[in-house]
């Protein structure tokens, strides 16, 4: 009788758990997902990590139209994803050169954007992702946001994709999380001083024209480092820290993993 009682109890506790979603299903949200451990997830098609916590994670992107297909061991879990507005952020007074990019400069364009897509796509062992991000510059004044359509001089733009911070120049910069510099270039075309940082399956970080780069590439960095300074490199108006968050190659909205008031 021990036994039967025993095994019932069995059949009941892996029956009945239950997963769980932290995060808005919307349009560029960022979801953290738990199961349990030693499940095999697939988000889509797509095969996903899950830690030995079960805790695995995926995004949406800007556009995404359709409901997404979260299969958990053959189970599958069909969530809506709702739609957003988004601002049209006008920007005038660029060079014109760095709003249509001369011809000599495609090549150095194309290997930069190499670079980026390379590190972005890596889907390491980290756990770091699960963790709570905290924002890298306090009181900062928000000046750009996820999502806008950008209008450089007149000219319509591909979409803003990350979050502007503005601050004065040499402002210190700390990590959003803990994580592995994967990338460190002072001077690239567009975005000028820019560091990456993997946090694990494929959840990256990306901050750019900064003005000084104080780690360096397979650096262990803490949530809470000073990591670099504000600038105004590449292609910008003033001194701000724009900062994007990546599920590999699918851009996210910063700010649905920060506390922004």
């Amino acid at each position: 009788m021990k036994i039967l009682i025993g095994l019932a109890f069995l059949v009941i506790s892996t029956s009945s758990f239950a997963e769980t979603f932290e995060g808005k299903f919307i349009q560029g949200s960022f979801i953290l997902g738990k199961t349990e451990p030693g499940s095999e997830v697939f988000i889509d098609k797509q095969k996903v990590k899950v830690t030995s916590e079960g805790y695995f994670v995926f995004g949406l992107g800007r556009d995404r139209k359709n409901d997404v297909v979260i299969t958990i061991n053959k189970k599958k879990i069909i969530k809506k994803v709702f739609k957003r507005k988004y601002k049209i952020q006008r920007i005038d007074g660029l060079e014109e050169k760095k709003v249509t990019p001369p011809e000599e400069v495609y090549e150095r364009i194309k290997k930069e954007n190499k670079w980026i897509g390379e590190v972005r796509a890596i889907n390491s062992d980290l756990t770091f992702f699960k963790n709570k991000f905290a924002i890298p510059i306090e009181n900062a004044i928000i000046t750009g946001v996820y999502g806008s359509q950008r209008i450089l001089n007149g000219k319509p733009k591909w979409p803003h994709y990350g979050l502007d911070f503005a601050a004065d120049e040499g402002t210190k910069i700390k990590a959003m999380l803990d994580g592995t510099v994967t990338l460190a270039k002072p001077d690239l075309f567009y975005t000028g001083g820019t560091l990456i940082f993997d946090h694990g399956h494929g959840i990256s970080t990306l901050y750019m024209h900064m003005q000084k780069i104080l780690v360096k590439k397979n650096q262990q960095v803490k949530q809470g480092d000073i990591i670099g300074t504000v600038g105004s490199t590449g292609r910008a108006t003033g001194a701000h820290l724009d900062v994007r968050l990546n599920w590999f190659q699918i851009r996210l909205d910063p700010a649905t993993v920060l506390d922004i008031k």
